[in-house]
């Protein structure tokens, strides 16, 4: 009896223990989570070819902190943002953005496409710039991604340019936002892969 009595205790306790390390309760888990899934791939056994004077450095772009999360920002009025319930981004908007650059201008083009800035491959053109707006806004019942790129060359010359895509007529909901938002930014992708050619 005494030993299934200090049997039980030193369960309790470990249990007690546990507890500060362990969270049971915690955030809820959502349902799903948002990506950006690009719509101009490369087909599998697509190669690309070619020198550094011809490829193209794809710079993860720099965002505003209201962005620089996992959240989906809306735009409540002017001056006030909140973020949608139950939309959860995979991982942070601008390196998804980066990745759907890539790929679609990687598809649209015969260029070959470098992700990131590794020094040792300084390529002829480099394309970064800034991810303005991947959110929702309240007053248009709307998605809207707005991009500026700036594109740069090594012989200095720099070329910046301003892309948006507006999806209206969606519901501020998560099931109805991450599809729109997908398409959205997929339609700047393409108009970026368009204007590097």
């Amino acid at each position: 009896m005494t030993k299934q009595l200090l049997s039980r205790v030193s369960a309790v306790a470990l249990l007690a223990m546990l507890g500060g390390c362990v969270s049971l309760g915690g955030a809820e888990v959502p349902e799903s989570l948002i990506t950006l899934t690009p719509t101009s791939i490369s087909p599998a056994g697509s190669t690309s070819s070619g020198t550094l004077a011809s490829a193209i450095a794809v710079i993860e772009p720099d965002a505003p902190q209201r962005l620089n999360v996992t959240r989906v920002p809306v735009q409540v009025t002017d001056a006030k943002i909140a973020y949608l319930q139950n939309a959860v981004w995979v991982e942070k908007p601008a390196r998804l953005f980066r990745r759907l650059l890539a790929e679609t201008i990687s598809a649209r083009s015969n260029r070959l496409v470098i992700e990131g800035a590794d020094p040792d491959l300084s390529a002829q053109t480099r394309l970064y710039g800034n991810l303005l707006d991947m959110g929702y806004d309240v007053a248009t019942s709307s998605v809207v991604v707005r991009y500026d790129a700036i594109r740069e060359f090594t012989n200095g010359e720099i070329q910046t340019r301003r892309f948006e895509s507006v999806v209206p007529g969606v519901a501020a909901e998560a099931g109805a936002v991450g599809p729109a938002l997908n398409q959205a930014a997929n339609d700047v992708a393409v108009q970026v892969a368009d204007w590097i050619g």
